[in-house]
């Protein structure tokens, strides 16, 4: 696979290169008078929420309700 091309051979065979991209998994970069301007990359999934994958990871929390004195109150901002 070709592993630069200029956005104008990219437009007139981009059907191709995308293929090409899809099946290898090689990213195209694509390029400008001779300069990388953009690369193509197969997209990958990144699966779930964040906050999800970090759901019960909190092991310990002591006295979630207590109230803060002024002094960690500061720290907090």
């Amino acid at each position: 696979m070709h592993n630069h091309v200029s956005k104008s051979m990219l437009k007139a065979k981009a059907l191709e290169y995308f293929r090409e991209v899809e099946t290898t998994g090689e990213p195209l970069i694509v390029t400008d008078h001779g300069k990388a301007k953009l690369e193509i990359r197969r997209y990958q999934d990144q699966g779930e929420n964040p906050l999800h994958v970090l759901k019960g990871s909190v092991l310990k929390y002591e006295a979630p309700f207590a109230s803060i004195d002024e002094g960690e109150w500061e720290s907090l901002k």
